[in-house]
């Protein structure tokens, strides 16, 4: 583990995910774990690690990783998307349509409070 916990944590997701999309999904999940073991409250590795686990149809530690994700930041567009997904996948049609109304009201609150960046988003479509 010792390897994992001096970089910043940016960096072990950056490393992880460049793992997982060269193959090696079972090497990004241990440096995700072994870094969230030492900080537990980085919500950028948990909801990478729910990607990967999401994208190796491992449902059940997907959700297990979006729900850390989600108690650190319940108002998060992306983890409450996953969380969506996730249920989708796992059958619960009305879990997935909570998540979803979630994520459509993230992304309403940051139009709302960023306008410019919502109009140029708009511009290049």
């Amino acid at each position: 583990m010792g390897q994992f916990q001096k970089a910043p944590i940016t960096n072990i997701v950056e490393d992880a995910t460049f793992d997982f999309t060269m193959g090696d999904a079972d090497i990004g999940i241990a440096k995700l774990q072994a870094a969230l073991a030492e900080q537990p409250e980085a919500f950028e590795a948990w909801h990478a690690l729910c990607e990967i686990f999401y994208s190796e149809k491992r449902f059940d530690e997907a959700l297990e990783a979006a729900e850390k994700a989600h108690a650190l930041r319940p108002d998060d567009l992306f983890v409450n998307t996953s969380l969506s997904r996730i249920w989708l996948e796992k059958g619960s049609k009305e879990q997935a349509e909570h998540f979803g109304a979630q994520a459509r009201m993230a992304s309403w609150k940051e139009q709302l409070t960023n306008p410019d960046a919502s109009q140029s988003q708009t511009d290049l479509a």
